[in-house]
């Protein structure tokens, strides 16, 4: 596999990098095409899907990676029909398809404890949530209360080994399951402020029961009583969409925090009371798709962009 020129246009679908990003500097790009690995931080990438020989574009809208990626080289990738596993760092893969129809499976979370319980879960366009507690060799579908089958964003708890806590944002609601997405209960999220397309939990939900929610048309959401209660945040600052959020591993102790709208990338430092732009020297003149924040808010830190005309950009 060599190095090659992605060409524009090729929509990106999501950004990752690797959790030991700082030493191997290692991220993913899911595009139209297909799955993009870069070794070098991003300025160049690579197709890695050659060795399944596709005879068309294989669209991959989601990715997990194991948190021991480092050492295991393990991901897994969310397409039409079902989720590609990898045990190489994507030279050769597996296909796991689950159950007719084909669902499109757009949301793909790892337990934090995934090495050894090897528990993974699938949120699909139309079909709901699938499980798989084998590494992704075998998948069941996990519905019971989910009233909902149209999942739009997946959170999983980092806590998941004891409080086995998972929620789901749909078009009309947030969902919650406390038993590892066995059964599912509608948390008390307005159904008139859906759907809801990004959502992440605090690195310390355990003792902060907080999480965030982005929704298509209704802003930024915050509940600090594990999802009962919900509140606005940066009303007049904010536009409508919020497509993804990203926390700083340390939230707990600096509440740095990110988000990606259409235009704009915003950054708070209060967890989410006021807001200013990520960088205020730069202007980006396309829209913005998706984004990764591998070495955290820090001041010389900088983001993995994508845009619009399906360029990756360090901003």
């Amino acid at each position: 596999m060599t190095d090659e020129p992605i060409s524009q246009e090729d929509l990106v679908y999501f950004i990752t990098a690797s959790p030991d990003y700082l030493r191997d500097g290692i991220c993913f790009a899911g595009r139209q095409s297909g799955l993009y690995r870069s070794d070098d931080g991003g300025n160049t990438w690579r197709f890695i899907y050659d060795s399944l020989k596709p005879q068309a574009p294989l669209p991959t809208t989601s990715i997990a990676l194991s948190p021991n990626f480092a050492t295991d080289k393990s991901l897994f990738a969310g397409v039409a029909g079902g989720v590609l596993r990898s045990y190489d760092g994507g030279n050769n893969w597996l296909i796991a398809e689950l159950p007719p129809p084909p669902p499109l499976v757009v949301c793909l979370v790892e337990s934090p404890n995934y090495s050894e319980d090897g528990t993974l879960l699938a949120g699909t366009l139309e079909d709901g949530v699938f499980c798989s507690v084998d590494r992704g060799n075998r998948w069941n579908t996990w519905n019971f209360g989910l009233l909902d089958l149209r999942i739009l964003a997946m959170a999983i708890s980092p806590d998941f080994i004891n409080d086995e806590t998972v929620f789901v944002g749909t078009e009309t609601s947030i969902f919650r399951s406390t038993n590892g997405g066995r059964a599912w209960r509608e948390s008390g999220f307005p159904s008139d402020l859906a759907p809801v397309i990004s959502m992440v939990l605090s690195p310390d939900y355990q003792q902060d029961g907080t999480l965030f929610a982005g929704t298509e048309s209704n802003g930024l959401y915050v509940s600090k009583d594990r999802g009962r209660t919900w509140n606005r945040l940066g009303q007049g600052i904010i536009s409508p969409e919020v497509n993804a959020i990203i926390l700083s591993p340390q939230f707990a102790d600096n509440a740095d925090m990110l988000i990606l709208q259409n235009e704009a990338l915003l950054i708070s430092h209060d967890g989410g009371r006021s807001w200013s732009d990520w960088k205020t020297d730069k202007d980006m003149n396309q829209s913005l798709t998706a984004v990764a924040a591998p070495l955290g808010f820090g001041r010389e830190a900088y983001l993995l962009v994508s845009q619009a005309d399906g360029s990756i950009v360090k901003y």
